[in-house]
């Protein structure tokens, strides 16, 4: 008899460990977030480093579910699923949003405007852009956590690009809103079509070049296998991912928890523009070696697309009151820097 109370006794502390341990180590509160990157990319690697350390950081209060490749919803869908509770994060961009009001595109992607990611970070959170761009995300119903940005991107070309000149007639992809009315106006012929479609297109002489991404992303996906001029480091185009969480789940998470995941996010940052650094002189120091062309435009010529971009910004910050704001916020900084006269 006493084996067996001893026994039964022993299954039921059993039992009340195992219960204890799954207690302890249930998360109080869980994020979903979707990216449109892959796992096996460096972005992704890097945004499931930042999952790590948020839970190791708040000890397993927090998990976060990372969601890849836009895998629950489509990748311009993402802050919308955010916002009404499919999701609760959205790792994607602001340019994504520019159809709900402009003024995203002067959180997504400013072109033209700053020179390093470190001046765009600094915008964000020295130069009154995270207030803002908080004013505009929360009329949304989600909030700004921060931003990571990879670093320029480049032009790639069958062509030679050593300048402005160049852009004459060139048939090329590009994305739609902004970036198109500012090449059409150099003289460009810009062709919009999904990231998905440049490599066929190149490869069927459809169009002479594309704006893609950066230089490694590019890379790594043929595109200089097709094409042997590239802009490196670019000038153009310096896209801003975002973290922008559902204001409610924000809103309902204690302030340390809070505090972890933008300490989390501003690693991210920080990490990020430094790996895709280091990538991206790795990637060009081997594609010269294979024969790729880079060309570094001079501050002249990067001068003369930013009055072009000027002029678009301008144009943008008219169409809404946000878009003004953030407009504005963004040309006072970069005087302030020397960025602009």
């Amino acid at each position: 008899m006493s084996i067996i109370r001893n026994a039964a006794t022993a299954a039921v502390l059993g039992m009340a460990f195992v219960g204890a341990s799954v207690t302890a180590n249930a998360a109080d509160y869980t994020l979903r977030i979707q990216t449109h990157l892959s796992a096996e990319s460096l972005n992704g690697k890097n945004a499931q480093q930042f999952a790590d350390d948020v839970e190791r950081m708040s000890g397993g209060r927090i998990d976060i579910e990372m969601f890849y490749s836009s895998s629950v919803v489509k990748s311009t869908e993402t802050f919308d699923a955010a916002a009404n509770g499919v999701l609760d994060g959205d790792m994607t961009g602001g340019a994504y949003q520019t159809g709900k009001n402009p003024a995203f595109q002067f959180v997504g992607d400013i072109m033209g405007g700053y020179d390093t990611p470190w001046q765009q970070y600094s915008w964000l959170y020295y130069g009154g852009g995270m207030e803002a761009a908080q004013k505009l995300y929360n009329s949304y119903g989600m909030q700004l956590i921060g931003w990571w940005i990879p670093g320029q991107e480049s032009l790639s070309s069958s062509k030679p690009l050593p300048g402005p000149d160049a852009l004459k007639d060139w048939k090329f992809r590009s994305p739609p809103g902004l970036e198109t009315e500012i090449f059409a106006e150099l003289g460009a012929s810009p062709i919009v079509m999904d990231f998905g479609e440049v490599f066929s297109a190149l490869e069927t002489k459809i169009i002479d070049g594309a704006d893609a991404s950066n230089i490694t992303t590019n890379d790594s996906i043929g595109i200089y296998d097709l094409v042997k001029h590239t802009t490196y480091p670019g000038f153009h185009s310096m896209p801003s991912d975002h973290l922008a969480i559902n204001k409610d789940v924000w809103d309902d998470l204690p302030d340390d928890l809070k505090a972890i995941v933008e300490v989390a996010m501003e690693k991210l940052s920080f990490r990020n523009s430094l790996s895709f650094q280091v990538e991206m002189g790795k990637s060009a120091t081997q594609l010269q070696k294979e024969g790729v062309i880079l060309y570094n435009w001079s501050e002249k010529d990067r001068e003369a697309f930013r009055t072009f971009a000027q002029k678009k910004w301008q144009e943008w910050g008219d169409k809404t009151p946000e878009a003004r704001s953030l407009v504005d916020s963004h040309v006072s900084f970069m005087k302030e820097i020397g960025l602009l006269k």
